[in-house]
C-alpha cells in the first residue's frame, strides 16, 4: 500500500511473542484480515490484538508513536458506553522486524461496512451516543495540534487539489470541486472537544446490527467538534443520517462542516488506494456518492 512499506507474518509474531512475552507463549497467534493501512494486525489467543506498523525507520520516533497512541487509549478506557482496546504492552524490535510495537485487549465484534448495518437507526444512535460521550470527556485545556483532518478547513486545501487532479482519470471531479469551494470557509461552531477522529468502517466494531466496540483510538484527541461527523456518510443510509444527526442536536453548521471532513478524508481513499486496497478506494467512492446525493461517473481510461 504503501512505498518502503514493511511485512510481518505469523511465524515472526510468534517468535517475538516467544521471546518477549514468554507468559504468553502457549497461545495461537493468528493473522487478522482488514484492510487497515497503517498496521498489520493479529491476535493472542482471544483476550489481545497485537499492532505492528507498516512504516517507518525511527524506532525511537515510533516508539513516540505507539506511546502517545496508548495514552490516548488509556484514557478513553471505561469512559463510553461501548468497549475500545486498551493498552497492555509495548514490543521490542527483534526477528528480523525492526520497529516497536504494541499490544492491546482484543475488542470482540465484526467490523462495520460502507453499507452495513447502514441501514439501522438503532445503530445510528449507538455510533451518536459513542461521539455525544467522547465530546463530554474533559480536554485539560488541549487544544488540536496535529496536521491533517480535525482543524482549519482551508488547511487542507493543497492536499484536496492534490487529490482532485490525481482522481480527474477516475471520475467526474468537478461537482466535488464545488462541493470542496461551498465548504471550505464555514467557520468554526466551537471550541475543540475530545474526538475519536477516524470513524470509518473498519474501525467501529457491530454485532447484531448494533454497534458493539470502538477500534483504533490512538488518535483519541481535542479537535473540531464536527470531526467525528464524517461516521454519518462513511457509514448511514438518509433515515439512520438523520436520526444519527438528530440524537447529536446538531447546527446546520456543524452537520455541513462535518460533512467537509468527510469529503476531505474520502477524496484521497479513491485514488491513493485504487491498486493497493480497492476497498479502501471503494469506501471513499461511496462516501462521495452519499455526499453528493447521488452517482458519480466513473471515467475509464
Amino acid at each position: 500500500m504503501h512505498e518502503g512499506q514493511l511485512s510481518v507474518s505469523a511465524a515472526t509474531v510468534r517468535q517475538l511473542v516467544a521471546e518477549q512475552f514468554p507468559e504468553w507463549a502457549d497461545e495461537p497467534v493468528t493473522e487478522v484480515v482488514s484492510h487497515g493501512t497503517v498496521n498489520a494486525l493479529f491476535r493472542i489467543g482471544d483476550r489481545f490484538g497485537v499492532r505492528f506498523p507498516l512504516q517507518g525507520d525511527d524506532p525511537a520516533a515510533v516508539r513516540r508513536s505507539l506511546e502517545a497512541e496508548a495514552a490516548a487509549a488509556a484514557e478513553l478506557a471505561g469512559r463510553t458506553s461501548f468497549r475500545t482496546p486498551e493498552p497492555v504492552a509495548l514490543g521490542e524490535p527483534g526477528a528480523g522486524y525492526p520497529l516497536p510495537w504494541s499490544v492491546q485487549t482484543w475488542v470482540p465484534g465484526t467490523p462495520a461496512t460502507p453499507d452495513a448495518p447502514g441501514w439501522s437507526v438503532a445503530f445510528a444512535r449507538d455510533l451518536a451516543t459513542f461521539v455525544r460521550e467522547v465530546r463530554t470527556i474533559d480536554t485539560a485545556g488541549r487544544t488540536f495540534d496535529r496536521e491533517g483532518r480535525g482543524g482549519l478547513l482551508p488547511d487542507s486545501d493543497d492536499w484536496m487539489e492534490t487529490c482532485f487532479e490525481r482522481s480527474e482519470r477516475l471520475m467526474d471531479v468537478s461537482a466535488l470541486r464545488r462541493l470542496w469551494s461551498d465548504l471550505r470557509e464555514l467557520p468554526r461552531t466551537g471550541a475543540d472537544v475530545m474526538t475519536h477522529g477516524d470513524l470509518i468502517p473498519g474501525n467501529v466494531l457491530v454485532a447484531a446490527d448494533r454497534l458493539a466496540g470502538i477500534i483504533d483510538v490512538g488518535g483519541f484527541g481535542p479537535a473540531d467538534p464536527a470531526l467525528d461527523l464524517v461516521a454519518a456518510w462513511h457509514l448511514l443510509d438518509p433515515e439512520p443520517r438523520q436520526a444519527f444527526r438528530d440524537h447529536l442536536g446538531c447546527s446546520d453548521l456543524e452537520w455541513q462542516r462535518g460533512k467537509a471532513w468527510a469529503l476531505q478524508q474520502a477524496m484521497g481513499l479513491v485514488w491513493y488506494y485504487e491498486q493497493s486496497n480497492p476497498p479502501m478506494s471503494l469506501l471513499g467512492r461511496r462516501t462521495l456518492e452519499r455526499l453528493l446525493g447521488q452517482g458519480f461517473s466513473r471515467r475509464t481510461p
